[in-house]
């Protein structure tokens, strides 16, 4: 298939999966466990309905969003995924680029391929930084301070790992940290020649931004002891406050408490996710956790929603329960996959004109307009 001729985000990861081994787009494409909570995340999304509402006019529709003082083209950005130049590569500064290119925010994972700082020149002004709180409070402190000097404005605090998520289709891959060439990655890799040459000219990916720290490591679980910690508490993330200047959000919310405690320590807005199902597979899918954090907050902090985007109508849905703005991770990465640079713009193409033909269905002449009334009543959503 042509890039062309990719009608959905669907057609585009039907693609990347063609052109990737196995074992690399698993990386990104797969989730926890069984992979209920990645599935019911989209579902969730296609079974909530909007009612159309016509004869308006909807010549001029206005796309726009303003999050945290700064005012965005589209009413999403691309979310954080570590290791993604594993996917494809150099798809992290493809997107940061990409991203800036199209004035929406990239968030830069500290689990990312790229060093922090490449990527914040690349998204120019338009980057934020995400943080996995480290083990090691000297990590998580160099961290912050190499973020503070690359002129990130907002940081992005990870709450959703206190322990490292159960993911089987990387296990059933012998995933391994350094990289193994066993005979059945070989054979992938043959099956995969585009892939595996262009690879080969980037140069073997790897978690830029803790290099040093990762060149003893012989094992996932060595990885995720400098990624996470499962010690990071309500008293930590008051410090993480106090010590960061700029605007700080917090990603993983799911439950209203959690996001007034958020509100009451002074954090600048929060994030719904679920970390896209890659971390349980018995939690709520996002949009479903949103009607009730939205109802608590009342307010009090603007609201991002991810996991699950693979529409430009899930951005009204998102917005219609209370989300302020959306961000979207695979979505983005499989038209990385796809099609590298060429593919990526595509990925934002289609999310932008559903977007669009959803407002004007909607009979909305802008993305800040949409709101509870768009949503259809009824036993399922009333």
């Amino acid at each position: 298939m042509r890039l062309d001729r990719a009608a959905s985000i669907e057609d585009l990861r039907d693609m990347a999966r063609r052109r990737i081994p196995r074992f690399a787009f698993d990386l990104v494409d797969g989730g926890a466990e069984s992979e209920r909570n990645m599935r019911r995340n989209i579902h969730a999304f296609e079974e909530l309905e909007l009612t159309p509402r016509y004869m308006r006019d909807v010549a001029d529709i206005d796309t726009c969003a303003t999050i945290l003082g700064q005012t965005f083209d589209q009413p999403f950005g691309m979310a954080p995924i570590g290791m993604l130049n594993a996917f494809w590569p150099d798809a992290d500064l493809t997107l940061a680029r990409l991203c800036k290119r199209e004035n929406v925010p990239y968030v830069a994972s500290s689990a990312s391929s790229t060093t922090l700082e490449r990527l914040a020149e690349a998204a120019d002004g338009n980057g934020w930084f995400q943080l996995y709180v480290s083990s090691d409070a000297a990590v998580t402190e160099g961290l912050i301070a190499r973020a503070e000097a690359a002129q990130y404005d907002v940081m992005v605090v990870t709450a959703d790992v206190p322990a490292a998520g159960k993911r089987d289709r990387d296990i059933r891959n012998q995933l391994s940290v350094p990289f193994r060439f066993t005979p059945e990655v070989i054979l992938q890799l043959m099956a995969n020649p585009t892939w595996a040459l262009t690879s080969l000219r980037y140069g073997k990916p790897n978690i830029a931004n803790y290099a040093d720290l990762l060149k003893a490591a012989t094992s996932y679980a060595d990885v995720q002891k400098t990624l996470i910690t499962p010690s990071f508490t309500w008293d930590k993330l008051s410090d993480l406050r106090e010590r960061w200047k700029g605007k700080l959000l917090v990603k993983g919310i799911l439950h209203p408490d959690d996001a007034l405690r958020c509100a009451q320590i002074g954090c600048d807005g929060i994030i719904v996710s679920n970390h896209g199902g890659r971390q349980v597979a018995f939690g709520p899918p996002t949009i479903e956790a949103l009607p009730a954090i939205a109802k608590a907050l009342d307010g009090k902090l603007p609201i991002i929603l991810d996991s699950g985007v693979r529409r430009g109508a899930d951005l009204l849905r998102a917005k219609a329960l209370g989300a302020d703005f959306v961000l979207a991770g695979r979505a983005l990465a499989y038209g990385v996959g796809a099609g590298a640079g060429a593919g990526a713009e595509r990925a934002f193409e289609i999310l932008k004109l559903e977007l669009l033909r959803a407002l004007g269905q909607l009979g909305a002449t802008s993305f800040q307009n949409v709101g509870p009334a768009d949503l259809t009543k009824g036993p399922s959503h009333g």
